[in-house]
């Protein structure tokens, strides 16, 4: 089982040592999977612990300011993809003041060598840690030589002559492009999450949907999809997907609102993922319920021809 925890000092937790690999891991990536891929291997030929370490808040929306910057994934779906890729450990860091004033030494003695033994560390190009991101691979190399243990950097992943990144991967999203989505990440798309309740308007207006929130972050992309729905049969069903604070009837959460169609059934409190197939439009405020449900129709109609054209895909590698 995979241990998971939080605190950057306490108990050690792998008394027998412990390959690990650091990173935001934001979308879990093709780079973030080569990243762990090669800690996994290493952790298995040295017959110790394959941790991966990331941070939660992530750091830049701990320091941004106002709203905070997207994010291409939320902390359920980072530990299934981190334990799908078969790590023994997860350690979600919390993030905070305390955290971020300390420097890159008291970071490698806290948390690399008392909690997890590290025997090798594994991080990503262009790697920076500790106060002011004062520390990078040469400080990382120069006191594991001290500490006994090697850090390592894994060579870029680059798709089309140019370096896969959570950045450039929110750049498509925005574009519409999930095509190149796809190729970036190896699979599709995809939100998950427990269907709650939402104020039922869709129902009201014949248009029901299952509802996702995305637990107060800022999401990297808003509008009106073609999706697939996963985790309701055996099959991915189609449907239309609205993501936004729908300010028709001024909302402020961005809710994630999946219309299947010609499905009727309760989905409350079952998880499932819905899979962004392709951008019909932007979110946009109707002056009258009469003229959403209009154009609701309109989407529903070109959102079943766009999935007509687009085979089904699997959502996790």
């Amino acid at each position: 089982m995979t241990f998971l925890f939080r605190d950057a000092e306490g108990p050690a937790l792998c008394p027998q040592g412990s390959v690990v690999c650091i990173g935001a891991f934001d979308g879990l990536h093709l780079g973030h999977r080569a990243l762990i891929d090669r800690a996994v291997a290493r952790a298995r030929a040295l017959g110790v612990a394959a941790v991966a370490v990331g941070f939660e808040p992530l750091p830049r929306e701990l320091f941004a300011r106002g709203v905070k910057p997207p994010r291409l994934m939320l902390v359920a779906d980072k530990i299934a993809g981190l334990r799908g890729l078969g790590v023994d450990g997860i350690g979600l860091l919390r993030f905070n003041a305390r955290l971020a004033a300390l420097d890159a030494a008291e970071f490698v003695r806290r948390t690399l060598l008392a909690r997890l033994a590290a025997r090798e560390v594994w991080v990503g190009p262009g790697f920076r840690f500790g106060h002011a991101r004062g520390g990078d691979l040469a400080l990382l190399q120069a006191l594991g030589a001290q500490a006994g243990f090697s850090a390592h950097a894994i060579a870029p992943v680059a798709l089309d002559g140019e370096r896969i990144s959570s950045t450039r991967i929110r750049a498509a999203l925005t574009a519409g492009d999930f095509s190149a989505v796809a190729r970036l990440l190896g699979r599709p798309y995809a939100i998950g999450g427990r269907v709650v309740r939402g104020r039922q308007l869709g129902r009201t207006l014949g248009y029901p949907t299952a509802n996702l929130r995305f637990a107060g972050k800022t999401p990297a992309l808003r509008g009106i999809y073609a999706t697939r729905v996963h985790g309701v049969a055996a099959a991915p069903w189609p449907s239309v997907s609205s993501f936004g604070t729908r300010p028709t009837v001024d909302g402020i959460e961005p809710l994630l609102e999946a219309h299947l169609f010609d499905f009727d059934g309760d989905l409350y409190g079952r998880r499932i993922e819905v899979e962004f197939v392709a951008h019909l439009r932007d979110e946009e405020k109707f002056p009258d319920l009469a003229a959403l449900t209009a154009q609701m129709q309109r989407d529903d109609a070109q959102a079943r021809a766009i999935l007509l054209q687009h085979e089904p895909q699997r959502v996790f590698a």
